[in-house]
């Protein structure tokens, strides 16, 4: 019972803000809100072969970029009625956009990974960083997608018989599909997968020995990652009605890993924890000086050097002093 006061706790929150939001007068809250949930689930993501499997990606954004850029393409060609290469229709349907959205960023992981994961160590980080910026400069240079201003969705994605237009109903839409995809993620890591991931960033060479094809393994956590960060893009380009090669930046990527770090490395929880504070740090010093970047600097530098495991390892020593 104790491992489930912390998710529905999380879920309680997350469903009540749209209310919270109302009472307070304070309509940005939910949308701070709703960013909250997309880049907690980008961040788990990630999450997954960074903790779980030890490799550092510094191009995780290109697969979350390339989510939004499929809705904003599908959406086009739907407006438009020209079919994609002449073959394949536009589609303003979640149900449809969704779930293509993944495939495509899976198989960017997959074609990526493949080649990456034949390296190690800073290599590996290098490569990673070299395919997403040849992805974002890729999409930088689609005139007909708009170039660098990016792609503007005029409406949400249709769901039968919910209202899209409405912000409050595309919040609850998020809610839903990052319940189950942290649902999906909890298995994940809890199953005989997610231990042979644990065992491959604990000593790969030991892995390899007892006859386990880890090579295997890391790319299909690659491929899942991509997926899962694929979804939050496009999730997020319904939400702000809008994607542009921004979102798949490098930099983009360096937010997501430092989501990670600070809501705690190889945890479950970390990332939506790690995803709401660097968020809410961003809106509110933001608000209060415009070199809010050095600010969220130093508070990241002191969670580094004293927190021991981030925001969980602060609750997991909390947690063990008073028991």
């Amino acid at each position: 019972m104790r491992k489930l006061i912390l998710p529905v706790l999380l879920i309680a929150i997350f469903a009540l803000m749209p209310l919270i939001a109302e009472l307070v007068g304070k309509n940005a809250l939910m949308t701070l809100s709703a960013r909250i949930l997309m880049y907690a689930m980008a961040a788990a993501s990630l999450n997954l072969i960074l903790g779980y499997g030890g490799m550092v990606s510094f191009g995780h954004a290109a697969y979350f970029g390339v989510g939004a850029y499929v809705v904003g393409i599908l959406y086009s060609h739907w407006m438009s009625e020209v079919p994609i290469f002449g073959l394949f229709p536009g589609s303003n349907q979640l149900l449809v956009t969704l779930p293509i959205a993944m495939i495509v960023s899976g198989l960017a992981a997959l074609l990526i990974g493949a080649l990456s994961l034949r390296t190690g160590g800073v290599q590996f980080i290098m490569i990673t960083l070299a395919f997403a910026q040849m992805i974002f400069f890729l999409f930088v240079s689609l005139t007909a997608y708009g170039g660098e201003d990016g792609i503007i969705i005029r409406r949400a994605n249709e769901v039968p018989g919910l209202n899209m237009r409405d912000k409050t109903t595309v919040y609850y839409v998020i809610l839903v599909v990052a319940v189950l995809y942290f649902a999906w993620m909890w298995r994940v890591v809890n199953s005989s997968f997610g231990q042979v991931l644990k065992g491959i960033r604990q000593n790969e060479r030991r892995m390899e020995a007892m006859g386990i094809a880890t090579y295997r393994y890391k790319l299909y956590a690659f491929v899942l990652a991509g997926m899962g960060a694929g979804l939050a893009g496009a999730l997020m380009a319904n939400f702000l009605r809008f994607t542009s090669p921004d979102m798949m930046h490098w930099t983009k990527s360096g937010e997501m890993i430092i989501m990670v770090i600070l809501g705690g490395l190889g945890t479950f929880f970390g990332p939506i924890l790690g995803a709401a504070a660097f968020l809410i740090l961003e809106f509110y010093l933001a608000d209060w000086t415009e070199h809010w970047q050095l600010a969220l600097g130093l508070i990241l530098l002191v969670v580094v050097l004293f927190t021991k495991g981030g925001i969980m390892g602060v609750i997991a020593r909390l947690k063990g002093g008073r028991e």
